[in-house]
């Protein structure tokens, strides 16, 4: 065999130029993280018209957002497993129908012990998702705007959320409660004619799987169309299959204390992340301000996310990804201080909540990006998707931590600033990082030789 019958799939996809394909995967991923951050916000819009038509405290709906956060992180972890061993495309479908028929299915809920069922099982399809497009994503995207794509494909998420809580109020008034969640429902299902038709599976995974060339050999050329394929080509591709359980591979091979820091980051900045999306409203208008201006800010820490994505994805595909991330996690710890302490002046407080949410939101997503770089193929989602279950461990325990503070006596303002310190400690664990990352070896094995 010639060296000119070898094809190396990875230097072919980080080189590649972004077309058509690589377009597609990242508008697919984007709509279905779009419908993931509608689903997963949609109780929060809909819980005080379900209080007040059932007659119950706000209070009784805590285990409901628990239990779909606890959804999202068995997802992460489950289904990230199942998709290194049977591929993304096939667990991204069985997400999306997931939560498709479970938002659906809530909308005829009558209780707050169904409401917690369906929740649950809601949360068990948009916690496996997430993982699946950011490793499918990763694994199409060029080397060098690789995080900026994983970072635009991310922001689908909190504008899900914000065109949710958009559309909800006329949803309602119009139809009622049920509504909302017949639209977090539809749509997912709809979506699967078009998963179905025209998302690729990774070339990547295929390559690990022993994969018939031809299928390769499709997506290459539609990848590349300067691809001149023969019979006699052979398909290389870096790494090599995994054998045993995937999760020990995350700690062998010196990943463990990679790994263990990367677990501490999401954990810490998604216990943030949480906390202000869920206490902010309530705890400014504990302050003295209006409603208005309390429920603004949550739309307005969305907001820095979305841009904070865009150009921290940018700086980490130029610059020191640990140290650009790293910062700005450091850095919000400063501004959700200017929101503890700036509620006597709407500008500084609006400015303050969209620098924090440019650095906890925006971070986390460049966060994603990191994470699907720093594993090799074989176990990509198992790594994304454990460190984003270790991080919904920190969503759920950060709401709560809320509660418990207040219960506490705590101020609101004091409430506000302990949410600094886990954004430091997830800052410094991720310049950590830095002297953490294994070097991996970029060595074609046999069992990723094709022929």
């Amino acid at each position: 065999m010639s060296a000119a019958d070898i094809v190396d799939v990875t230097e072919v996809i980080e080189e590649a130029r972004f077309g058509r394909l690589q377009l597609l995967i990242l508008v697919l991923c984007a709509w279905i993280a779009l419908l993931d951050g509608f689903d997963t916000q949609a109780i929060a819009y809909v819980a005080p018209v379900i209080a007040e038509k059932w007659g119950i405290a706000m209070a009784g709906f805590g285990p409901i957002f628990g239990a779909g956060l606890a959804g999202l992180a068995v997802g992460a972890f489950v289904l990230s497993l199942a998709a290194d061993r049977f591929g993304r495309k096939s667990v991204i479908l069985l997400s999306v129908l997931l939560f498709g028929v479970f938002a659906l299915v809530t909308a005829r809920a009558t209780t707050l012990n169904e409401l917690l069922v369906y929740r649950f099982l809601t949360g068990l399809g948009l916690g496996g998702a997430m993982p699946n497009i950011v490793a499918l994503t990763s694994e199409y995207a060029p080397k060098r705007m690789r995080a900026l794509l994983i970072a635009i494909m991310f922001c689908g998420f909190p504008l899900g959320s914000t065109i949710g809580g958009l559309i909800s109020a006329p949803l309602i008034a119009a139809f009622g409660w049920q509504a909302v969640f017949v639209v977090g429902g539809v749509l997912p299902l709809l979506t699967l004619i078009v998963l179905l038709a025209w998302l690729p599976e990774s070339i990547r995974y295929l390559l690990t799987r022993d994969v018939a060339d031809v299928r390769i050999a499709k997506l290459l050329a539609r990848l590349d169309p300067g691809i001149s394929a023969t019979a006699a080509s052979r398909y290389v591709v870096h790494g090599s299959q995994a054998s045993g359980f995937p999760v020990t591979k995350l700690l062998v091979e010196g990943r463990a204390s990679m790994t263990v820091l990367l677990w501490v980051a999401f954990f810490m900045n998604l216990l943030v992340m949480y906390f202000l999306v869920n206490w902010m409203p309530s705890l400014l208008k504990a302050s003295g301000l209006p409603l208005k201006i309390a429920i603004l800010s949550t739309a307005v820490l969305n907001a820095g996310g979305v841009v904070g994505a865009i150009v921290l994805g940018r700086f980490v595909d130029r610059l020191e990804p640990y140290l650009v991330l790293g910062g700005a996690y450091l850095a919000s710890a400063l501004f959700i201080a200017g929101i503890a302490f700036g509620s006597a002046n709407v500008w500084t407080l609006m400015i303050s909540t969209f620098l924090a949410g440019f650095g906890v939101v925006g971070a986390q997503i460049g966060m994603n990006a990191l994470a699907a770089g720093l594993y090799p193929t074989e176990i990509r989602s198992t790594g994304v998707g454990w460190a984003l279950g270790v991080g919904r461990i920190g969503s759920i325990i950060g709401p709560v931590a809320g509660g418990i503070l207040l219960g506490f006596g705590w101020t609101a303002q004091s409430v506000v600033l302990t949410a600094a310190v886990p954004a430091v400690l997830a800052g410094l664990a991720v310049i950590a990082l830095r002297r953490r990352e294994p070097s991996l070896k970029l060595v074609p094995s046999a069992a990723t030789l094709h022929h």
